[in-house]
């Protein structure tokens, strides 16, 4: 079937989910895991892919994901700019925009079951794993994490727990860590908004709910930078390898729910 086509058919969806209902819960969840994220380094977007499936057709999840995420992400790298460790972000986009072309020619569906199963356990090792070697950690393994990562982002929405993962392993500062992974990530969602706009999603039939959605993520990463502050450098990496653990355990069951 023809993606523009099929993604046209998406529009009329955009009157009937959208109740004043849905719209407020999207716009407070929106808040909530942006906040989550600036404090604890990441699982707002996993948060958020999961709000958003229960009240949105599940052919709009993954590109609205994209653009909210994008506001949100940028708002944070903006409010942190500082902190940024750019040198990484230099050898990320390049990969990134590999993956991203690739998984563009693949627009399809994958095995489900193989994605959740593989990135869950990658996720483990880099959290709780020996240390990986200098080499995967230098300007090529961050190009080819980037490449990856990029490559499931159009696949399954939010790789966020996966490049998180891997920008630990190069930074133990909390802001550094938050800011270089906001701005990774907000490199991925555009390019994958793009392929999505390219190929016929109505992007503009979404732009209210999405508009709000940011202001509200805007706040909610406000909020949240402000937090970290008082959040201890132990308390910051235990915790966030607690919750990208987490995160790995529920792609491990929904691998296993789609066997």
């Amino acid at each position: 079937m023809d993606l523009t086509a099929y993604f046209y058919q998406v529009q009329s969806l955009a009157l009937e989910v959208t109740s004043l209902e849905v719209f407020s819960f999207l716009v407070v969840v929106a808040c909530m895991t942006s906040f989550v994220t600036a404090v604890f380094g990441a699982g707002g977007g996993v948060m958020m892919l999961g709000a958003m499936a229960q009240v949105l057709p599940p052919q709009v999840i993954i590109p609205l994901h994209g653009v909210v995420q994008l506001g949100s992400n940028s708002g944070r790298a903006l409010m942190s700019w500082r902190y940024v460790d750019w040198r990484l972000i230099f050898h990320f986009l390049p990969g990134a925009l590999v993956g991203i072309f690739i998984g563009s020619l693949l627009l399809v569906s994958l095995s489900p079951a193989v994605i959740y199963f593989s990135v869950a356990f990658f996720i483990l090792y880099l959290c709780w794993g020996p240390k990986l070697p200098k080499l995967v950690l230098g300007p090529l393994g961050t190009s080819i994490a980037a490449a990856f990562t990029s490559f499931l982002t159009l696949f399954v929405g939010a790789s966020g727990p996966l490049v998180a993962a891997f920008i630990k392993q190069l930074h133990v500062c909390k802001f550094t860590t938050v800011a270089t992974f906001a701005v990774a990530m907000s490199c991925q969602h555009l390019l994958k908004i793009a392929v999505f706009y390219q190929v016929g999603f109505p992007l503009l039939e979404w732009l209210p709910l999405l508009f709000c959605m940011i202001m509200s993520g805007a706040i909610g990463t406000f909020m949240g930078l402000r937090m970290l502050k008082y959040v201890s450098d132990k308390s910051f990496n235990r915790t966030f390898n607690l919750i990208l653990s987490g995160l790995a355990l529920r792609m491990i069951w929904q691998g296993y729910t789609v066997l």
